[in-house]
């Protein structure tokens, strides 16, 4: 996948997602600022207890310095827990809406994209790259904003608490930011390794349990484990480099730093003792101090986190920034009723994964209205090819496709694929009812015409006899029915959209011959008054055509009537002698 975003662009990915929520982000700011103004007022307080409260040796002037101290703590509680449930509500409300977009745009990117990128590794950015986002939003970005506040104030007051103090620790700041500096480019590298080895155990484990009726029947489980296993390790190993890295520089800050307070500390003692300053003071100065060293360690910790979150961003941003090689036109042409006129014009093409290898050379091909076309040849011979291309999965190198008169880039894609109603050879059935099923194919349907589609589909009597009838779960992949049976379904759900034209893809291959009678009468009814272009390798298919289309490496070689192919010779009576003679006259298949 070619990548357009830099790291910065990467982050700026995430803009349009964030203004949408920005008075839940104000909130959360508002409530953190307050937060960490009264942490920077518990040193002061102490120190009023120690040097005023103390002195004054009264039990009320005690009690009213810690009811003081009592009251920030109490505002210190209350704004704490407001800026997690804003910031956290916040991150989570932003990453659905990231979610949402992300999935949104994965479904409008043409086949082309699909062929060239593995599903589990598009998986993969889809949830765990957004939820590294999600952890960043929700709580690293609040922490590193809060300890960046608490250290520029706990800075401020070391200075006014003790100038001499502040500048010695002045002089170590440099050596605790130049680690973070040198070792964070190292862990943003690490980071985005680590989520591409994680993308790689997804892509094979939903290669794997996508075929894994294949998978067992090969006896390949241990080979598929240890693939398995093998992409797991390396995300290991990705991540073992990544933490070693990021404890590194935990342990290299931590131990600077807090080096730094034990030096400060000890002169302060010294200075107490020799009368330069109070008890209070010194309590003061080290608390401050000890606010900064612990912003600076959240500072290192979370950077980690924002590393990792700028690589998951960068991701995203590759994904959201790739453009759909087929897009509708901004001002699209409307379709009228229509009647379903198809013209193939010199159309020549070749899929995206396989350039310069053409799948149709210099195709035409011109269908009348209500005309039922079969498509027959070889595999290979471009029949797909040519479903593929009216529905508008891909578009050709060279040529013209027109559906009732017009161009088919000049159409808002959902206006063309609502005139056409596909039934492909390997039928998909989703994890729901079959009610669900049969109603993709028009979400308004009644219950009533879903019934009456699957009759004219001969779906009707299985479907009765499950054991809940319409609203049995055909679990994933409708693995609860035969081929046969999801073949039914996927001809019902295309019945029922009343599209113009009808797309048959080998739609009868699975089924037994009586099925196979009793869907043929079905079809035969419901062609009538519909362009039908049938992908046929059955005779009894090829034989109800007004017209049979011979195709041939991407060519069409002959058309005509079966009765005319047959006495013309060539490839047509070729592939019919040869299956008549491999399956006898009553089964003949094309």
């Amino acid at each position: 996948m070619k990548t357009s975003a830099t790291r910065p662009a990467a982050l700026a990915t995430l803009l349009p997602f964030l203004k949408p929520h920005r008075r839940l982000l104000v909130l959360a700011v508002s409530a953190l600022v307050i937060a960490a103004a009264a942490t920077l007022a518990l040193p002061l307080a102490f120190r009023l207890v120690i040097d005023a409260g103390f002195a004054a040796a009264s039990t009320a002037s005690i009690d009213r310095y810690f009811l003081g101290l009592f009251a920030v703590a109490l505002i210190l509680a209350v704004a704490t827990a407001l800026r997690f449930y804003w910031v956290t509500l916040f991150g989570e409300r932003v990453v659905a809406d990231l979610r949402q977009a992300v999935y949104r745009h994965l479904l409008g990117l043409d086949l082309g994209f699909h062929e060239t990128n593995r599903t589990g590794e598009l998986l993969s950015r889809l949830t765990t790259d957004t939820e590294l986002i999600q952890t960043v939003l929700g709580s690293s970005a609040s922490v590193a904003l809060r300890s960046a506040l608490m250290l520029l104030g706990a800075s401020v007051l070391l200075v006014i608490t003790s100038p001499r103090l502040a500048a010695l620790i002045a002089l170590v700041i440099p050596f605790v930011v130049a680690p973070i500096v040198l070792f964070g480019r190292r862990v943003r590298r690490l980071s985005r390794q680590s989520q591409d080895r994680i993308a790689d155990t997804s892509a094979v484990a939903g290669e794997t349990l996508a075929a894994l009726r294949t998978v067992q029947a090969h006896a390949r489980e241990a080979y598929e484990a240890e693939r398995f296993g093998a992409a797991v390790l390396a995300a290991l190993a990705a991540a073992v480099r990544r933490t070693r890295m990021r404890a590194l520089l935990t342990a290299t800050v931590i131990l600077l730093v807090f080096g730094a307070i034990a030096l400060v500390l000890w002169l302060g003692a010294r200075a107490v003792i020799a009368g330069g300053m109070s008890g209070g003071e010194l309590g003061q100065f080290v608390l401050y101090a000890v606010i900064a060293a612990g912003s600076i360690g959240s500072l290192s910790e979370v950077w980690g986190d924002v590393q990792r979150a700028t690589g998951a961003a960068e991701r995203l941003g590759e994904l959201l920034a790739t453009d759909s090689r087929i897009r509708a036109p901004e001002q699209p042409v409307r379709l009228g009723p229509g009647s379903g006129r198809i013209e193939f014009d010199r159309v020549s093409f070749s899929y995206p994964s396989r350039p310069g290898v053409n799948a149709l050379t210099d195709f035409d091909l011109h269908i009348r209205p209500g005309e039922h076309i079969a498509l027959v040849g070889p595999s290979g011979a471009g029949k797909t090819t040519v479903l593929q291309l009216l529905l508008r999965f891909y578009d050709p190198q060279q040529g013209s496709i027109r559906l009732d008169g017009v161009d088919l880039r000049q159409l808002a894609l959902s206006d063309l694929r609502s005139r056409l109603a596909l039934v492909p050879q390997q039928p998909v059935i989703f994890a729901g009812t079959v009610y669900d099923n049969i109603r993709y194919g028009r979400l308004d349907a009644s219950p009533a015409e879903i019934r009456a589609a699957a009759r004219a589909a001969e779906a009707h009597e299985f479907i009765a006899a499950l054991p809940d009838g319409y609203d049995t779960h055909l679990g994933e992949r409708g693995a609860r029915l035969s081929g046969g049976q999801q073949q039914r379904i996927a001809i019902a759900r295309a019945l029922l959209s009343r599209a113009p034209v009808l797309l048959l893809d080998e739609a009868t291959s699975a089924l037994d011959s009586h099925s196979e009678h009793l869907i043929q009468q079905a079809l035969q009814r419901l062609m009538e008054n519909r362009t039908t272009v049938v992908i046929a390798h059955r005779l009894a298919t090829v034989l109800r055509a007004d017209r049979i289309i011979v195709m041939d490496r991407g060519h069409i070689v002959a058309e005509g009537s079966h009765a005319a192919l047959l006495a013309q010779g060539g490839l047509y009576a070729e592939l019919a002698r040869l299956q008549f003679a491999d399956t006898g006259a009553g089964a003949a298949r094309l």
